[in-house]
């Protein structure tokens, strides 16, 4: 007797399958890799188990990159196994090959990566052409076990996906080649002039980058200006309030964003305005209206990566890492990697389950204080059907991100805070609106008007959730009776300064990204973007983490700060005419183009015709570009020439001096300088220990650098300074004699011991002539001296004491951190102090800030 396999995306949703189908199907036997009964076997990927690569004769090796080897536009697309799934990869196609396997049931998730999943592992199995089997699709937005058996009663044909599966397709082999051509192509541009400048660009990740780096280009070049602001105390028979000047004729000026109806421009007029109605009378108005708040939706994986940032300064990459162990390990999450924030209509009956759970089980610690909240939406009956929670047509791949039935038992304190997020909103988004009174105070004096608004808060709905039962203390405003007249008590005229726009944090880099559509002018290019942005909720925590990696940002506490090299790749795409790949529209006609493919407006060779032309016509313009240098907004150093004491400027590749032939390289050993660094290099010679050099061959290393004064040339050069005893050890490959020294402890990653060399603490194993580990810490770090006992410290607990002294690279601000080992990342990195929590704000009594 045959059998239909059907494969899943992930294992969960196998065994959710098997759930379903036994009532019907009959009971399943387990076995290592997968379940089976009469007539089905059931088996999962694990996500991606294999990737596109270029066949072996185009695919050019790192060393190799130059544009003798480009532009790469292979004929087709070899397979090659994903070696972490390597395992599970093999287990699947010897299903896929069984002989009694007759049909193959695509269970993998609704959507273009679900599809491509399934359809890379049967062109892996070799069975599609060989000896084809039959397939079908089964298409689920619910997982209910009603919803799944439903879904086997409508399987779709093979050849009702053929359109999804060719934008699938289409969309992996385009990221691939214009990711590579463009990637390989800036590299080779930027390593002329020797070395290898590893210079990285992508569909996500440049416009991405782009985003960044024209906001802080905006803050540099904001100028502050002065402006004040009028603020005045009034006294009626309650009590007193206070108000703002403003003008109740002004208008928002396009031309002018630092324009506000609340802000004077010239001192004398804000003095004389706070003069003209210092000690006078004035009419009171008010209008008052009821206000109403809805909870915010449910979450889906970016709305969760935004807040935890902005609440507990969890990074993207950390926020999808817990939810992730809250759905696989404990399962207590639903699926997390969803950019829908609305459940599927058939899912009241497992919403009000849920509830009741968190209503009756014993939640460990703060979460148990929400078991009352439960209970009254049980009791009160707020769970009922609505298309703000229960809609199909919001509903994607994926659902939002709720709780499961499951209880959680023992969650570490950051797993904790994510799931009380989660329950909060769940049980938030049922209850009614929070209730307000808003009012609009207007004090006329002397033909000036002063605003003051109060927001009373009359039922708090939603807010419970939260915590926030009633009304802060003095919130509300003192009260005036009709026609009562206000006396001006006291006034000042508030001398302040513009503000720059603020720098992306991860939180706000997310939101950008989300809705980086709406930065399109073109409007079917923003109605292709409207619902997906740049990347997808599962790839915009590993798109920055890329960037940091990629040194184009760096952390700052929670501040994203683009660098030197970040600059650099927007000049020269400008500069090469090749912008577009700094632009949400590539994203956006890409996802015009794939939806026309998925409807079958499209043929998957037209669109591949055309992204094998962009390929090649950005590596032509890297290729042809001959001019000197890079047009672009370049900086003058503050520090002279250290030759003649003549101006030093920047150009695309070169700090040169006007005056003389003193000039060196802004890339030094494939690390670009930032700007402050090489003013500091100008007047002291010498600058480091710094990481992120690249070799010739592209292998990482840290050095010091000097400027040396060479007499033939009878100027100064710059050169790398490892150090006499660094050069003795790790140039020469002779051995290192560690026999005299004292050892600072263990290894963290080879248990070799660590001893003080040259301007680091090293691992006997990471030098010499035999070298099997790489572990390294420098003596001094970002200006801290770090003592020997200190990475004795390290090296025995895993973390030194709070240091006090580290000055950022970028901001020139001290910090204090300490320095722990990173065992995932192989290396020591920075450990901040979590942050206090903010205290309540003070209120005068009676008082109600403008």
């Amino acid at each position: 007797m045959t059998k239909s396999l059907i494969i899943a995306e992930k294992p969960s949703v196998a065994q959710d399958i098997v759930r379903a189908l036994t009532p019907t199907a009959g009971k399943f036997e387990k076995h290592a890799e997968y379940f089976e009964n009469e007539r089905y076997v059931v088996t999962s990927a694990v996500g991606h188990l294999v990737e596109i690569k270029a066949p072996e004769e185009f695919d050019v090796k790192r060393g190799k990159w130059s544009f003798a080897h480009l532009p790469v536009i292979p004929p087709h697309f070899d397979l090659a196994p994903i070696d972490k799934a390597k395992t599970r990869l093999n287990a699947v196609v010897k299903l896929v090959k069984r002989k009694d396997i007759s049909e193959l049931i695509n269970a993998c998730d609704a959507g273009r990566e679900g599809e491509l999943i399934f359809r890379l592992i049967v062109q892996y199995a070799g069975i599609d052409k060989k000896a084809p089997k039959p397939v079908r699709r089964l298409w689920l937005q619910s997982m209910t076990p009603q919803a799944i058996r439903d879904g086997f009663e409508k399987l779709r044909a093979d050849e009702q996906m053929r359109g999804l599966a060719d934008a699938a397709r289409s969309r992996s082999e385009a990221d691939w080649l214009v990711g590579i051509n463009g990637t390989r192509a800036m590299t080779a541009f930027n390593s002329r002039d020797g070395g290898f400048f590893l210079t990285t660009v992508g569909r996500v990740q440049t416009p991405t980058l782009s985003i960044v780096v024209e906001r802080e280009e905006k803050i540099r070049k904001h100028v502050a200006r002065d402006y004040w602001e009028v603020r005045a105390t009034f006294g009626v028979a309650a009590g007193s309030y206070d108000g703002k000047w403003f003008d109740p004729k002004y208008k928002k000026d396009e031309n002018d964003a630092d324009k506000r109806a609340d802000r004077i421009w010239v001192e004398r007029d804000a003095k004389a305005i706070a003069d003209a109605v210092r000690g006078k009378v004035g009419t009171v108005s008010e209008e008052a209206k009821p206000s109403s708040q809805s909870s915010p939706l449910l979450y889906d994986l970016t709305s969760l990566q935004r807040e935890a940032n902005g609440r507990f300064g969890f990074s993207a990459k950390t926020t999808l890492s817990l939810a992730q162990a809250l759905y696989e390990k404990h399962k207590v999450l639903t699926y997390p990697r969803t950019d829908s924030r609305a459940l599927p209509e058939d899912y009241l009956a497992v919403v009000k389950d849920t509830v009741k759970m968190i209503s009756t089980e014993d939640l460990p610690g703060p979460l148990r204080e929400l078991a009352q909240h439960a209970k009254k939406a049980l009791k009160e009956g707020y769970i009922k059907p609505s298309k703000r929670v229960f809609d199909n047509a919001k509903v994607s791949d994926h659902f939002a991100i709720i709780p499961t039935m499951q209880a959680p038992k023992a969650l570490t304190e950051a797993e904790a805070k994510l799931y009380d997020m989660v329950v909060k909103r769940f049980l938030a988004v049922f209850f009614p609106p929070a209730e307000y009174m808003v009012t609009t105070r207007i004090t006329q004096i002397e033909g000036h008007h002063f605003q003051t608004n109060g927001k009373v808060l009359v039922n708090p709905g939603w807010l419970a959730v939260y915590g926030k039962e009633a009304q802060d203390e003095d919130a509300t405003l003192v009260a005036v009776t009709p026609s009562e007249k206000a006396t001006n008590e006291e006034v000042n005229a508030v001398a302040l300064r513009t503000k720059p726009p603020a720098r992306y944090t991860e939180a706000t880099l997310l939101s950008a990204m989300e809705g980086a559509g709406k930065l399109i002018d073109d409007d079917e290019l923003r109605e292709a973007m409207q619902e997906k942005g740049l990347g997808t909720p599962a790839t915009r925590a590993q798109t920055i983490e890329g960037l940091i990696n990629e040194k184009y940002l760096v952390r700052e506490g929670r501040e994203l700060i683009p660098t030197a090299k970040a600059f650099q790749l927007m000049t020269l795409l400008r500069g090469l005419g090749v912008e577009d790949l700094t632009k949400p529209e590539l994203t956006g006609n890409w996802e015009y183009q794939l939806a026309q493919m998925e409807h079958g407006r499209l043929q998957r060779e037209q669109f591949m015709t055309g992204i094998a032309e962009m390929a090649e016509r950005i590596v032509k313009k890297a290729k042809e570009y001959d001019r000197d240098t890079i047009p672009g907004d370049y900086a003058t150093l503050k520090t002279p020439c250290p030759n003649c004491g003549g101006t030093v400027k920047e150009n695309y590749r070169r700090f040169t001096c006007e005056k003389c032939e003193f000039s060196i390289s802004k890339i030094p050993g494939g690390r670009a300088f930032e700007i402050h660094e090489v003013e500091t290099f100008l007047a002291t010679k010498k600058i480091g220990p710094l990481e992120g050099f690249r070799s010739k061959a592209g292998w990482p290393f840290t050095a010091e650098m000097k400027l040396a004064y060479d007499d033939e040339i009878k100027n100064w050069k710059l050169e790398f300074d490892f150090g006499e005893d660094t050069k003795n050890g790790e140039q020469s490959g002779e051995p290192v004699d560690f026999s005299a020294h004292e050892s600072l402890g263990h290894c963290p990653k080879c248990k070799g011991r660590v001893f003080e060399h040259g301007s680091n603490y090293v691992c006997e194993h990471a030098v010499g002539a035999h070298i099997t580990c790489d572990f390294k810490s420098g003596k001094i770090i970002l200006q801290q001296p770090v003592a020997r006992e200190q990475m004795s410290k390290l090296l025995a607990t895993g973390k030194t004491d709070l240091l006090e002294n580290f000055v950022s690279n970028k901001t020139r601000r001290k910090f204090k951190a300490r320095l722990a080992y990173d065992a995932k990342e192989g290396k020591v990195s920075f450990e901040f102090e979590p942050r206090a929590a903010k205290a309540p704000a003070k209120k005068a009594a009676a008082k109600k800030a403008a």
